[in-house]
């Protein structure tokens, strides 16, 4: 399915070649609007040539630190001007990105380009989803195109049906469990291509669009660039009760598509799971009994408006415990407006609740942190597991509901009989929170960001050596591109080195991160426009998706075998060749030892790398005569 969207868009539909350039649907902005919107007018847009682009406003709670933000143009900030270049804005309280745009603008048979992972669920409704850089998604915006790696697929086959207190969360956690990202990692090694995942099997046509989101979550976590579900009479009822009927188009895999490999699932099989603290799947009834500090129902992920209103159901009538926050975010202004006229949101705030905005840093722990020696439980995907990040427990609605209402973690199929959940077919649609352009009128006078200059790569560099993900917020330190940049003191992982001063080693040359774990590698690759001062990624494995991005910005991306990994990390620094140099392979020396390393750019993408951005050149104007 995916290849049958990228073919009917591509100057080349056979999709030869190591990239190929192809039409884009929709653009998503979310995580760094104005450095998009800067890229592509740097690029000469005036308008917006896409059917769809929408940036997200996520700032729901503002404090001093975002309004400041927001003054100084910071790349995470949505100005106002968008709607003069054909972008509107999703406003503060819409609700989270993912959620929204599946409601509101996500259509089947197309292909959308994001800078946000989390946008992986839209693929329940069948709309392909891909992840790039802040300035592919301006190159995007300007020409309405982008180069893009043809993929591979990994066909997951389901079957059965789920049993009472089995939610989709609970097969999404399952698939964690199987390990898929084994899978993924494989087939990412043997092809160099991004992987998607394709749900398939007479089980998948009987899930809801809603379930179906939640399933696709799943691909950033295991490595995969996108998930994708058929385009079907559900999906068709789907979009017809958003009143979005037109948007409908069937999209169905060729009879006897090949794929790389299949996993099958039976639903049928499947327990009420959770993902504890450090990242595994278990049943839920190995942390029985366990006390509960904190619960977050809704987010972006892995919650369904039939899972709130089931929540809502098994609540009524209980008291939340002395010991116990219960913290509700719905994850869109529509299901928001539905649990109102319901009198679910009665029953919830009844029972203790708290109702708090859909923010951004909900789903980071940013704000609402987990309790400092307390479990917290949520039903949102959790982001990239890094040193120091804060951690909780994965779990679905109905989990999450036993445990209010018990105090501890149990088996939600302890409850006496399951609920029955009636989702309403009218839902509310008014879109009065989408900020677009009006005719005639003029929406700001503020001057438009300015997208900052390309650092190319310049003869022999010898760069510092950082193992883990930095720290910092970025407003300490100014980097080597002379932009503002996350501190580089002190990495997550102690290097040899780590008395030095940073702002010395870091001004002239660079820094080489040294990464463990695709974790590690995915919040490099989602923080990669504030890394400024970040010139080389050296990892065991980086999916192919991320290799773009990081093309795109110059970083150059290096393979390296896991035995040489642990000594590569106590070295202080790297010492890489002129680029001319540089072929499949590379020689770099660190601290005077010579590691052969793989460069994985391919194609258009080495171009980028060394010249440090993929905007094009100006073209010389010729001298008079």
């Amino acid at each position: 399915m995916p290849q049958k969207i990228l073919a009917g868009r591509a100057t080349d539909p056979q999709l030869r070649g190591d990239l190929v350039q192809v039409k884009v649907d929709q653009v998503i902005l979310s995580r760094a609007p104005s450095r998009a919107l800067a890229e592509a007018i740097a690029t000469g847009m005036k308008k917006t040539p896409v059917e769809v682009a929408v940036a997200y406003d996520g700032t729901c709670v503002a404090d001093a630190s975002s309004l400041a933000d927001t003054d100084e143009g910071s790349p995470h900030s949505v100005s106002p001007e968008f709607p003069t270049y054909n972008i509107p804005i999703a406003r503060p309280g819409i609700g989270f990105p993912a959620p929204v745009h599946l409601e509101r603008f996500a259509a089947p048979a197309r292909l959308a380009l994001t800078d946000d992972p989390r946008l992986a669920t839209v693929g329940g409704i069948g709309m392909l989803s891909l992840v790039v850089s802040p300035s592919q998604l301006g190159q995007a915006l300007a020409t309405g195109s982008a180069w893009l790696r043809p993929p591979r697929s990994v066909q997951i086959h389901l079957s059965g049906r789920v049993r009472p207190f089995v939610c989709a969360r609970d097969v999404a956690l399952e698939l964690l469990r199987r390990n898929l990202d084994e899978v993924v990692r494989r087939i990412e090694g043997e092809h160099h291509a991004p992987v998607i995942l394709e749900f398939a099997g007479p089980s998948a046509r009987l899930l809801s669009v809603g379930d179906r989101a939640v399933l696709c979550g799943i691909a950033p976590q295991v490595g995969a660039a996108a998930a994708l579900f058929v385009s079907d009479e559900k999906t068709e009822v789907f979009l017809r009760d958003q009143r979005r009927s037109k948007a409908h188009r069937a999209l169905v895999p060729d009879p006897g598509a090949p794929c790389e490999e299949v996993v099958s699932i039976d639903l049928g099989t499947v327990d009420p799971l959770l993902m504890d603290e450090e990242g595994v799947v278990r049943p839920v009834r190995d942390l029985a009994g366990k006390p509960v500090a904190q619960v977050v129902l809704g987010g972006d992920s892995g919650v369904t408006l039939r899972d709130m209103l089931a929540a809502a159901l098994l609540l009524k009538s209980k008291r939340v415990p002395s010991r116990l926050d219960l913290l509700v975010a719905p994850p869109s202004r529509q299901v928001l407006e539905v649990l109102a006229q319901s009198g679910a949101l009665v029953d919830l705030v009844a029972t203790g609740a708290r109702i708090i905005e859909p923010d951004r840093r909900v789903v980071t722990s940013e704000i609402y942190p987990p309790p400092p020696g307390g479990l917290s439980l949520r039903t949102a995907d959790p982001e990239p597991r890094i040193a120091g990040a804060p951690s909780f427990v994965v779990a679905s609605a109905e989990t999450l509901a036993y445990a209010v209402a018990t105090g501890s973690v149990g088996d939600p199929r302890s409850f006496k009989r399951p609920v029955r959940v009636t989702v309403p077919r009218a839902l509310p649609t008014d879109d009065v929170l989408i900020l677009r352009d009006k005719k005639g009128e003029q929406v700001s006078t503020k001057k438009p960001p300015a997208a900052p200059a390309a650092v190319p790569w310049k003869g022999p560099l010898t760069l510092d050596v950082l193992a883990g993900v930095p720290k910092g917020n970025g407003r300490a330190a100014v980097g080597v591109r002379g932009r503002k940049a996350p501190g580089l003191a002190e990495p997550a992982t102690p290097v040899a080195d780590g008395d030095r001063a940073p702002a010395e080693s870091t001004a002239a040359s660079g820094v080489a991160l040294v990464l463990s774990t695709l974790d590690e590698v995915r919040a490099v690759a989602e923080r990669a426009t504030d890394l400024s001062a970040v010139r080389a990624v050296v990892a065991p494995f980086v999916p192919s998706t991320a290799v773009s991005a990081f093309a795109s910005e110059g970083i150059a991306t290096f393979l390296v075998g896991a035995e040489a990994l642990g000594s590569i990390k106590g070295q202080k620094s790297l010492e890489l060749p002129a680029p001319a140099q540089w072929g499949d392979r590379v020689a770099a020396v660190f601290d005077g030892e010579r590691v052969e390393v793989a460069w994985l750019a391919t194609g258009m993408e080495r171009s980028w790398t060394h010249a440090g951005t993929v905007r094009q050149p100006p073209i010389a104007s010729k001298p008079a005569r």
